[in-house]
C-alpha cells in the first residue's frame, strides 16, 4: 500500500477519497500480480507448442520400420487388447454355424418335415443369434462410463473377469431360453471390448503405426471366425451334446492369459492426460518407447497436452451430448456411419456362412469346409489393407470398395436365380463369389472403418464416438440380424442367394455417402485433425491441405480467459 493509504487504516479514518485511492492502488497491485500469471504461462505454453511441434516433425519423419523397430512394446500391448475382440467374433460365427450343425438343431429345433428335416424357428434364430448384440449395446454404454472412471486397464481386467463365469451360462445351457439368456449377459463384456481396443489401440501407437494397429481389431475378428470355422468343422464329425457344447467351452481359453497379459499394460497416455495426470502420462509413453527414445517422451506429453487444451476451447464438455455439437457433430457422422457401412454392405448374411451354403445347395461338410476357406482369404485380404491403407489412403479404399461389395450382391443374386433354374455350377458359383466378396471386404470397408473411427474422433470425445459407432453398429446389425435368418430359412422366405437383391442397393446407398462425405486423413496427427475440423474444410480437400506449423490459438487464449476472470 502506499503511506497516505496505511495511514488512513492504521487511524481508522476513511474519506470517500482514501477509499478510492485505496481502491485503485489494490487494483494496480492484483494487476501486476496477474500480469505475472500470464507471463509466466505464456512462457509454459511457449515450450509446451515448441516440445509438440518437435514431436510433430518426428512423427511425421518416421518411417514403418522405424516405428516397428523402435516402439515394439507400444504393438505388442496394442494387439493385446485387440486379441479381446478374438471372443466375440468366434461367438458371432459360433451361433449362425451351430444352426446347420445336426445335433444343435435336433436338441434345440423342431422336425420339419423330410424335406426341411430338422430346423430351429427362425424367431428362436433371430433371438438367440442377437441376443449378444443385444447385450453388446449395454456393455458399449457401459464401457464409455468405465473409462472415464476407471481408465482402460482396469476397465478391460474386469470384464475379463466377468466373462468367465457367463461362458458357462452358454456352455451347459439346457433349452432355447437359456442361451438366449447366457448369450445376452456374455454380450456385455463384449460390447465393452468392442470400444476399448479400438481406442485403446490409436492411443498408444505413434502415427506412423495406427493404420496397421487400429486395423488388428478387424484383424482378430477374422482370426475369431478362422478358429470357429477350423472347431466347427471338427464338432460336424462328432456326435451328441458334445459336439454344440465343446464349441462354447473354448471359450475359456482366452480370458484367464488375457487377464494376466493386460495387468501389467501400460495405461494410456492420453487418457491420464485428460485426467490432469501429466508425469503419469509420461511414464507411460516411457513404457511404450525402447530406452534409446524415451528422451522424446516429454515432447510426446507436450503434443498430447496441445491437442487436449485445444479440443477443450473448442468444446469444453466431454458428454455423449457434446458428441453431437459444433465440429464433433461432423466427426461423429463420419465415425457412426463408417462403421455402420460394415453392416449395411451385407456382411450380415456373412456370420451366416455355413447356413447360407448349406441352404445354397452344398453338403454341410463341403459347407463347413467353405466357411474355412471364406475366413482364410478374409485373412488374407485383412493382411493386404496394410498396404493399401499405407500407399493409397482410407477414402480411396473406402469408396471403392463399397463400389466392388456391391456389385458383388447383385451378382450373387444372380446366381441364386440361375441355381433355382437347376444349373448345379451356380450353386457353387454363390460360393465362390462369396468368397470373393468377403476377402474384398476384409481388404478395403472392414479394417478400414476401424482406422476411420480411431482417426476421425477427438481425442477427449473418443471413448463416446466410439461407443456411439459401436452403438449403431449393433442396433443395425440386430435390425438385419432378425431378418436374416427369415431370409435364408426355408420354411420362411427362402430367399436364399437372392439376398443380394436385398444388401445391393443399400451397400450402393453408403457408396454414394462416402464419395461426398469421407475425408482423407492418412497421415494427419490428431492435433492437425482437430484444426481441420474447426476450420470445416470440405472433405474433398482434406488430402491437400496444409496446416502450417505455428498454428497455435491457446496462448491467445491464456490472456483472454485471465483478463476476463480479472475484469469479472
Amino acid at each position: 500500500m502506499s503511506m497516505p493509504i496505511a495511514a488512513a487504516v492504521s487511524t481508522n479514518l476513511y474519506t470517500p477519497l482514501d477509499a478510492k485511492t485505496e481502491a485503485r492502488a489494490i487494483q494496480r497491485s492484483d494487476m501486476g500480480i496477474i500480469e505475472e500469471r500470464i507471463d509466466d504461462k505464456n512462457v509454459a505454453w511457449r515450450r509446451i507448442t515448441e516440445e509438440a511441434d518437435r514431436d510433430e516433425v518426428y512423427q511425421h519423419n518416421l518411417t514403418l520400420w522405424q516405428s516397428l523397430k523402435t516402439h515394439r512394446a507400444a504393438v505388442l500391448w496394442s494387439v493385446c487388447a485387440s486379441f479381446c475382440i478374438i471372443m466375440e467374433a468366434y461367438d458371432t460365427l459360433l451361433l449362425g454355424s451351430l444352426f446347420a450343425l445336426p445335433a444343435f438343431k435336433q436338441h434345440f429345433g423342431t422336425y420339419g418335415g423330410a424335406k426341411a428335416g430338422w430346423q430351429i424357428p427362425a424367431s428362436w434364430q433371430a433371438g438367440m443369434g442377437q441376443a449378444a448384440n443385444v447385450g453388446s449395446i449395454i456393455g458399449v454404454i457401459l464401457g464409455a462410463f468405465l473409462v472415464d472412471r476407471w481408465g482402460y486397464k482396469r476397465s478391460v481386467v474386469g470384464m475379463l473377469v466377468l466373462i468367465c463365469p457367463l461362458i458357462a451360462l452358454v456352455t451347459f445351457a439346457p433349452n432355447k431360453g437359456a442361451l438366449l439368456a447366457g448369450e445376452l449377459l456374455c454380450g456385455i463384456p463384449w460390447g465393452v471390448f468392442s470400444t476399448l481396443a479400438e481406442a485403446y489401440a490409436s492411443e498408444v501407437c505413434p502415427l506412423t503405426l495406427r493404420a496397421y494397429l487400429t486395423t488388428s481389431v478387424n484383424l482378430c475378428w477374422v482370426i475369431g471366425h478362422l478358429i470357429g470355422a477350423g472347431i466347427l468343422k471338427k464338432a460336424q464329425l462328432m456326435t451328441g451334446i458334445w459336439s454344440f457344447r465343446m464349441p462354447f467351452a473354448v471359450q475359456w481359453a482366452w480370458p484367464v492369459p488375457l487377464i494376466v497379459a493386460f495387468s501389467l499394460a501400460p495405461e494410456s497416455p492420453w487418457w491420464l492426460v485428460r485426467k490432469g495426470h501429466v508425469d503419469k502420462a509420461e511414464r507411460s509413453i516411457r513404457r511404450l518407447a525402447p530406452a534409446a527414445e524415451r528422451d522424446t517422451a516429454h515432447d510426446t506429453v507436450s503434443a498430447m497436452i496441445r491437442t487436449n487444451e485445444l479440443e477443450k476451447d473448442v468444446s469444453s464438455g466431454t458428454s455423449f451430448l457434446d458428441c453431437f455439437r459444433g465440429a464433433d457433430l461432423r466427426r461423429t457422422e463420419i465415425s457412426v456411419i463408417s462403421w455402420t457401412c460394415q453392416i449395411m454392405c451385407g456382411l450380415q448374411f456373412a456370420n451366416y456362412s455355413t447356413y447360407f451354403f448349406e441352404q445354397a445347395g452344398l453338403a454341410t461338410s463341403n459347407a463347413f469346409t467353405m466357411t474355412i476357406v471364406l475366413y482364410a482369404c478374409a485373412f488374407v485380404g485383412t493382411v493386404l489393407s496394410w498396404f493399401l491403407l499405407t500407399y493409397v489412403g482410407r477414402r480411396k479404399v473406402f469408396v471403392v470398395g463399397l463400389a466392388c461389395l456391391s456389385v458383388g450382391q447383385f451378382l450373387i443374386g444372380a446366381l441364386s436365380v440361375v441355381a433355382d433354374h437347376g444349373h448345379n455350377g451356380a450353386r457353387w458359383g454363390q460360393a465362390a463369389l462369396m468368397v470373393i466378396w468377403l476377402f474384398v471386404y476384409d481388404m478395403t470397408v472392414g479394417p478400414t472403418a476401424y482406422v476411420i473411427v480411431g482417426e476421425t474422433s477427438s481425442t477427449r470425445l473418443r471413448n463416446k464416438t466410439v461407443g456411439l459407432s459401436r452403438l449403431s453398429y449393433n442396433c443395425f446389425s440386430i435390425c438385419f440380424g432378425v431378418m436374416s435368418p427369415y431370409m435364408l430359412n426355408p420354411t420362411e422366405w427362402g430367399w436364399k442367394g437372392k439376398i443380394g437383391f436385398f444388401w445391393g442397393p443399400i451397400c450402393f446407398l453408403c457408396f454414394i455417402w462416402a464419395f461426398f462425405r469421407l475425408p482423407e486423413m492418412k497421415g494427419r496427427s490428431y492435433y492437425e485433425l482437430d484444426i481441420m475440423f474447426d476450420r470445416k474444410i470440405p472433405a474433398r480437400k482434406f488430402a491437400t491441405y496444409v496446416v502450417e506449423r505455428n498454428t497455435d490459438e491457446q496462448s491467445r487464449q491464456v490472456v483472454d480467459v485471465e483478463t476476463s476472470e480479472f475484469e469479472k
